[in-house]
C-alpha cells in the first residue's frame, strides 16, 4: 500500500505544477493590431494647419500638393502665418523656403489661405515666397458644391435664405 500511495503523490505532483511561462501571443496580437491603426491614424493628423479654403467652381486638381515633401504656406483668417505647421512672420519665409528649395529640382511652393484671410496677408506672403526663388506657386482651393453655387436651388429640405 505505500507504493500505491507513493506512485499517487509523485502523480499529483507532476499533474499539478503550475506552468511559468507567460502566454505572450495575445499581446503580441494586440500590439499589432495598435500598429496598424496608428500607421493609418498618424499621417492623417500631420496634414497642417487647419483653414478654411476658398471655394471655387472648376479648381485644377495638385496632386503635388498632397505629397509628404510638398512645401506648403498657410494663411490663417487671423493674419497668422505658417510654412508647414511652423508658425512665422511672412518676412521670415524668404530664408526658410530657400533652405528648403536648396537641393530640389521642383520648386513649387503651394499655398493655403482661409477664404476670410486679408487679400494683403496673402499677397505679402506671395510676395516673400516669390522673392525665396520660387518657380511655380500654387493656390489651393475646394470644389464648390452645387449647394454653394449661385444661381442653383438649394437641395430639398435645406432651409431657404441660407
Amino acid at each position: 500500500m505505500t507504493v500505491d500511495r507513493e506512485a499517487k503523490a509523485k502523480i499529483r505532483r507532476q499533474g499539478s505544477g503550475a506552468i511559468a511561462d507567460i502566454n505572450v501571443t495575445p499581446m503580441v496580437d494586440v500590439m499589432l493590431v495598435m500598429l496598424i491603426i496608428f500607421m493609418v491614424i498618424t499621417p492623417m493628423l500631420s496634414k497642417g494647419v487647419i483653414v478654411d479654403l476658398v471655394k471655387t467652381r472648376n479648381p485644377i486638381a495638385m496632386h503635388d500638393a498632397d505629397k509628404s515633401d510638398a512645401i506648403v504656406c498657410a494663411v490663417q483668417r487671423d493674419g497668422k502665418t505658417y510654412l508647414g505647421t511652423t508658425q512665422m512672420k511672412p518676412e521670415d519665409l524668404p530664408q526658410k523656403v530657400k533652405d528648403l528649395l536648396a537641393n530640389r529640382l521642383d520648386r513649387t511652393v503651394f499655398v493655403r489661405a482661409d477664404s476670410r484671410a486679408r487679400y494683403e496677408v496673402v499677397v505679402d506672403v506671395v510676395d516673400n515666397l516669390r522673392a525665396a526663388g520660387v518657380d511655380q506657386l500654387g493656390l489651393l482651393t475646394e470644389q464648390m458644391t452645387d449647394a454653394q453655387r449661385p444661381g442653383t436651388t438649394a437641395p430639398a429640405g435645406a432651409p431657404a435664405g441660407q
